[in-house]
């Protein structure tokens, strides 16, 4: 991807303000705009489409960057990291895939800025397994779930708790609780004025966030809606048995239909697989009706 100019947060006072103001002018995109974008980046390397593509998800990184913001790094640093993410999904970003480029984008910014906290802090040069990362960025949560925010080392039913919870050893939660709490405690102030509030306030939530909820709805919805309109291309017999099949907690079995049917069981398999495949090809039809502008 050929580079190009991105806004940066300038260091002093109200820098990080500017920069909010500033990616807020670049536009939202619609899923077709987004789409054919994409398609010119994928298809043309046209670096023009992939700059838009990645200016018009900048606060998406901006708000997932704010989230960290209690590990004591430079917010600006920690934004330029996401940034850096965001370009790299955009780089490997599948429109045909039928998801939104913030879904799939979302992944690659968490990585970028988790891999830079991890680089920078000095006291966690361990932290490279999926296991201690996990630890690293969910110790402070689960601290406060259990209200053990003392300074000093945990007691032994907090630890006994919080490595059950992580799926972690003991010795490595109170390894790593020495770390973090050598470095700065939860309780010091952001900045010497009594406004800021603690680090503690500042805590990553790995909780699902409200943003990703949304869009996962939509995304469910919109599967769900293409796939009520396939479904009435099947006839009778091929509804039931591909919701008896495919939809269903608890899917009925081949010999089950069978004798619904009074047919063989290879047949109700036949008419499972036909009924699938028609369900596929109408989904992916209807998909690229919604998400393809029309050509006159």
């Amino acid at each position: 991807m050929a580079k190009r100019t991105l806004p940066t947060v300038s260091a002093g006072q109200g820098g990080l303000a500017r920069y909010l103001q500033e990616i807020r002018r670049f536009p939202m995109l619609e899923p077709d705009e987004e789409y054919m974008l994409a398609k010119r980046w994928t298809e043309h390397a046209d670096s023009d489409a992939a700059h838009k593509l990645v200016t018009s998800h900048l606060r998406l990184v901006a708000r997932m960057a704010m989230r960290y913001r209690g590990y004591g790094l430079p917010i600006g640093e920690v934004i330029s990291e996401g940034n850096v993410g965001l370009m790299q999904a955009v780089k490997r970003f599948d429109p045909e895939k039928g998801f939104r480029l913030a879904t799939y984008a979302m992944w690659w910014i968490r990585a970028a800025i988790q891999e830079y906290i991890l680089r920078s802090w000095s006291l966690v040069k361990m932290g490279t397994t999926a296991a201690q990362k996990k630890l690293f960025f969910n110790l402070r949560k689960v601290k406060g779930q259990l209200q053990a925010l003392e300074e000093g080392d945990l007691r032994p039913d907090h630890v006994k708790e919080i490595a059950t919870r992580l799926g972690v050893s003991e010795d490595d939660v109170v390894s790593m609780n020495r770390r973090l709490a050598g470095d700065s405690s939860l309780n010091a102030p952001v900045r010497n004025d009594s406004e800021s509030g603690e680090w503690q306030d500042w805590l990553v939530d790995d909780q699902t966030d409200q943003e990703t909820e949304l869009v996962r709805s939509e995304e469910l919805e919109r599967r769900r809606s293409y796939l009520q309109q396939a479904m009435q291309g099947l006839n009778d017999r091929e509804r039931r048995i591909f919701e008896a099949r495919r939809l269903s907690e608890s899917p009925m079995t081949l010999e089950e239909l069978s004798g619904e049917f009074g047919v063989s069981r290879e047949r109700v398999r036949q008419i499972e697989v036909r009924a699938f495949e028609k369900v596929q090809k109408a989904v992916t039809k209807a998909a690229k009706v919604a998400d393809i502008p029309q050509v006159n």
